[in-house]
């Protein structure tokens, strides 16, 4: 597998990871999915303490026991659990970053973390104050390096522009192209990395699965005819998956794509996708023409 580099850091991730929120709480299921993954060339796995309340951390880190130094190992902050509240609250302070990366380090048994990112962000946020517990603990080595995972350009301007962070997590693929407007141009030109999620858009690009509802700007219509369309780009060599795969790995600013995977089935067509050459400029056009480009509507 291809790997590449994240921002100008020391963290070099094979081009496609495993998110793993959809491994599900099975923890036999689970452990046996992120093994063959690492088997198979994959080194990013993408967490969050948020995810099964904590258990993903807790799956993620005995299937990585004694594997460590094969990991690229990202998980997120920001979401807490007040006791007595429903749901989770917002808490981006330095007090509980500084507190809440303990857990994680003890749910995913281990001493650092290669990538912590910052799961979410608004423009309100005391940003000096999160960038100020970021770099806290990447000088006491509890973090190698720092990112956010949103999908607010405003949020991802500030932190591009007064933080040391090597990557932006954001939504990118063929029904989402909403980074290509302002997003991506910005990473570049900052010379950071984006880590596309959702590539294969929770199935609604899967090759042999067949969408029950729209995403984003297309109604199940539109998205069945746009998946038509998008078969003369397929053939046996080449998927669907995969083809929207290799387009979210298209531009030159994104390191990583991290489709989910509940199945051996999924994890494997998506992992194919580093065996298949990249998509050509001419093809990358044609996938542009026939799809909607797509903008960031507020948070601009």
């Amino acid at each position: 597998m291809r790997t590449n580099r994240l921002g100008g850091s020391e963290l070099y991730v094979g081009e496609i990871g495993l998110g793993c929120m959809s491994l599900g709480t099975d923890e036999e299921k689970a452990v046996a999915l992120v093994h063959e993954a690492l088997e198979r060339g994959v080194t990013l796995l993408d967490t969050a303490d948020l995810y099964d309340s904590g258990r993903n951390e807790e799956i993620v880190g005995k299937a990585i026991r004694g594997r460590r130094e094969q990991v690229v190992l990202a998980t997120k902050v920001g979401n807490r659990r007040i006791p007595g509240q429903e749901g989770w609250a917002w808490d981006p302070s330095k007090a509980y970053i500084l507190s809440a990366v303990k857990d994680s380090l003890r749910r995913l048994g281990t001493d650092y973390i290669d990538l912590y990112q910052l799961h979410g962000g608004t423009i309100e946020d005391p940003i000096d104050e999160t960038i100020e517990a970021f770099e806290q603990l990447k000088r006491e080595g509890v973090i190698r390096e720092y990112g956010i995972s949103s999908i607010r350009p405003n949020v991802i301007r500030e932190y591009a522009s007064r933080s040391s962070i090597v990557s932006v997590m954001n939504p990118y693929s063929i029904v989402d192209r909403r980074a290509e407007e302002t997003v991506l141009p910005l990473l570049e030109k900052k010379g950071l990395s984006l880590i596309a999620r959702g590539p294969v858009a929770s199935g609604a690009l899967a090759a042999n699965r067949q969408p029950s509802k729209g995403v984003l700007d297309y109604e199940l219509d539109e998205l069945l005819e746009l998946r038509e369309q998008l078969e003369q780009l397929t053939s046996e060599g080449r998927s669907l998956s995969q083809l929207a795969i290799r387009y979210s790995l298209g531009h030159p600013s994104v390191a990583a794509a991290i489709p989910g995977a509940s199945s051996r089935e999924q994890l494997l067509q998506n992992i194919s996708a580093a065996d298949i050459p990249p998509l050509t400029e001419e093809e990358i056009q044609l996938v542009r023409r026939l799809s909607k480009a797509g903008v960031y509507k507020v948070h601009r």
